[in-house]
């Protein structure tokens, strides 16, 4: 959320203004969920709320579609009562987090698309650039905090969220051409492999673990397939 939009929903009448933001919010929603893009000046008319009262919440579309993506905050996936054994809590973590892609696709999408922009100075806010999975995966595997070195720990979190999550459904889906449960499967056999070969003693390779960004790849595969 915007620091304006935040400073204006603070001010007076907040249950009003709570209301008012998830009017907004479920419209934004609902357009995504058809394959639209939304604006924000087409959320107010699908909220029946003024073009300037919506400005007030989200100055731009981008605050717009970054609060309309599927809620990913929770703080663990492992839910109540976790499994002690590491590769059924890895599973269970991938599991949830794959049930969640699917099942809001298409907003999933949306959002991957905009982290490929070129915008870095808003990207920083976009749900996919929070690295939100990075910390469930890492608390997946917390039991292996005293068995892997924890640069090789650290290799193995990000070697199973490159197989999981919606960059991993798109292209599973949209150029290996597997059917979205098939894709699914193979991203927990991914996640599964992955561990056991790092247990076995044989950890992805080390190497700069700095960002770098894929000219190449941007965009690929993206075209947004309807529900």
């Amino acid at each position: 959320m915007s620091a304006v939009s935040t400073a204006y929903e603070q001010t007076g009448r907040a249950n009003q203004k709570g209301r008012t933001r998830a009017a907004l919010v479920d419209a934004a929603r609902a357009l995504v969920a058809r394959g639209e893009v939304p604006t924000v000046d087409a959320v107010a008319e699908g909220a029946g709320i003024s073009r300037t009262t919506a400005y007030r919440y989200f100055p731009n579309q981008r605050a717009l579609l970054g609060a309309a993506h599927p809620e990913t905050a929770a703080a663990s996936l492992l839910g109540n009562d976790p499994p002690d054994d590491v590769g059924a809590r890895l599973d269970r973590v991938v599991q949830e987090f794959t049930r969640v892609i699917v099942e809001t696709e298409q907003q999933q999408r949306t959002m991957l698309r905009l982290s490929l922009e070129d915008a870095p100075a808003d990207q920083g806010g976009l749900p996919l650039r929070q690295g939100r999975a990075i910390g469930w995966i890492t608390e997946a595997l917390e039991p292996l905090a005293g068995t892997l070195p924890e640069e090789d720990l650290r290799r193995l979190v990000l070697a199973v969220r490159s197989v999981s999550g919606i960059e991993a459904l798109v292209w599973l889906t949209d150029v290996a051409g597997l059917g979205t449960q098939d894709a699914v499967e193979l991203m927990r056999w991914s996640a599964a492999s992955l561990l056991r070969s790092a247990l076995d003693g044989h950890p992805p390779t080390a190497g700069s673990l700095a960002p770098r960004r894929s000219r190449g790849a941007r965009g690929a595969g993206l075209r947004g397939r309807r529900p």
